[in-house]
């Protein structure tokens, strides 16, 4: 694309008309550089979170505000006192094919975005005030100079982290875990003291409310507007941006799981003439992979890799139905669900960050 025809396109989308490419096909879509797409976040999906948590700073009388910037993905870069997020739910066209391309949306509700933006304003108040110098902050949650994993491997039982977001993440590094605790405390809805009594857990919330009282009404030490990654500096066009974000995600192939599906599943000839396994569980896809995920906290992308194997083991097996299907489906459900869970805890798979 020429720098004029982009140019003209900007302006376009700047005065209010639909941007071209909202009626393009997904094909065409993910051949689009991503600094193309010319977002802006007022009027969007974000007006009304960022709004929200704005409040919710104001009602604990915390004077810092986070900036914020549309990027590929949600993140606070170390050291800045502002939020990126993620160019997808700047518009429902591409809000639509990261469900395709991702099988969900990520912080696509309101109060999934508010859980996003609450954890990502405590790593940007942690930078705002260099709240990581501070001993007890070291005592309690860790030095952040230790190495940050690839992936870690939740302890789903320890009550010495919140409970916030997904798959444990509190868990995963003294930052998160500093993060994940402000989000709780910041939450109206929390409900911390009582969800959390008794728990060891319940040292590093007192510590929040403590530290954040003593930064009621100050301004921060780190006042910068840095722009981390902005949309309009990634050259990489929206299919290699998904191809690497499902190759994070994703997990390695199972050699077999016949043991199991021959447990629920039949490959005798008396069942011969009743839907076929592959079928069924194909059909029923959607469903299930939204159950599990609901169950684990597991990314959908990784959960169908695994239900993707396992129906390629059924279809090979020529495994068919041997009982109603709404029981099938439960006790399929939860053999997924169990070879999730396996890999989370045995180091076959460990949670990506």
């Amino acid at each position: 694309m020429g720098r004029t025809q982009r140019q003209r396109r900007q302006r376009a989308d700047l005065a209010g008309a639909a941007p071209v490419w909202a009626e393009w096909s997904d094909e065409q879509l993910l051949d689009l550089r991503m600094c193309d797409l010319a977002l802006r976040l007022d009027g969007t999906f974000y007006q009304e979170p960022i709004a929200q948590l704005y409040r919710e700073l104001a009602a604990r009388r915390l004077v810092f505000r986070p900036h914020f910037w549309i990027s590929d993905e949600w993140f606070t870069p170390d050291g800045v006192p502002g939020i990126a997020v993620p160019f997808y739910l700047a518009h429902p066209r591409l809000a639509k094919l990261e469900a395709s391309q991702m099988l969900e949306v990520e912080g696509g509700t309101h109060d999934w975005c508010m859980r996003i933006l609450r954890h990502e304003a405590g790593h940007a108040i942690e930078n705002a005030f260099l709240l990581r110098r501070r001993r007890r902050r070291q005592k309690l949650f860790g030095r952040s100079s230790q190495p940050y994993p690839e992936y870690y491997t939740p302890r789903p039982y320890s009550r010495s982290f919140v409970r916030h977001l997904d798959v444990w993440y509190a868990q995963s590094h003294p930052d998160e875990d500093f993060a994940e605790t402000f989000a709780v405390w910041l939450d109206p809805q929390s409900g911390w003291r009582e969800r959390y009594r008794g728990w060891p857990v319940m040292k590093k919330l007192e510590f929040m409310e403590r530290l954040m009282g003593e930064l009621a009404e100050m301004s921060p030490t780190v006042t910068g507007r840095q722009l981390l990654d902005p949309l309009p500096r990634i050259y990489k066009t929206l299919r290699d941006h998904y191809d690497e974000k499902r190759k994070h995600y994703g997990i390695g192939r199972a050699s077999s799981y016949d043991s199991d599906l021959k447990k629920l599943f039949s490959d005798q000839p008396a069942h011969a003439k009743n839907l076929s396994a592959a079928e069924f569980l194909h059909r029923a896809r959607k469903d299930i992979r939204r159950r599990v995920a609901e169950w684990t906290g597991e990314y959908q992308y990784t959960i169908d890799q695994v239900l993707e194997s396992m129906i390629e083991r059924c279809h090979a097996s020529k495994l068919h139905l041997t009982q109603p299907r709404e029981q099938a489906k439960l006790d399929f459900a939860i053999l997924l669900t169990v070879q999730t869970m396996n890999h989370l805890h045995s180091g076959r798979h460990k949670v990506a960050l």
